[in-house]
């Protein structure tokens, strides 16, 4: 598992990886044939956002590894700051 998670961070170098992050929030929304799922950890006041073709169990309370960069998004005008997740696994 480690191995996978080194590879990524050695070929991209924008990639950051953090470890037993606790999830305070987890929202799900439909948005056509994907669900955006996005994520408040503790200690961070930035979405953390991926997305999936099926509903997920909801990880509000638990621990989560990611692998994620950050991303600028527009939302009526103002630019917000977000992390895409490209990895999550339950800790």
């Amino acid at each position: 598992m480690k191995k996978e998670v080194s590879q990524l961070l050695d070929k991209h170098q924008e990639l950051t990886h953090s470890e037993d992050m606790h999830v305070e929030s987890h929202v799900q929304r439909e948005k056509g044939e994907w669900y955006v799922n996005t994520l408040m950890l503790k200690g961070y006041s930035v979405p953390f956002k991926y997305l999936r073709q099926k509903k997920y169990k909801n990880l509000a309370g638990s621990k989560v590894n990611l692998t994620y960069y950050p991303e600028t998004e527009t939302i009526a005008g103002m630019s917000i700051e977000t992390m895409k997740v490209v990895r999550l696994k339950r800790s």
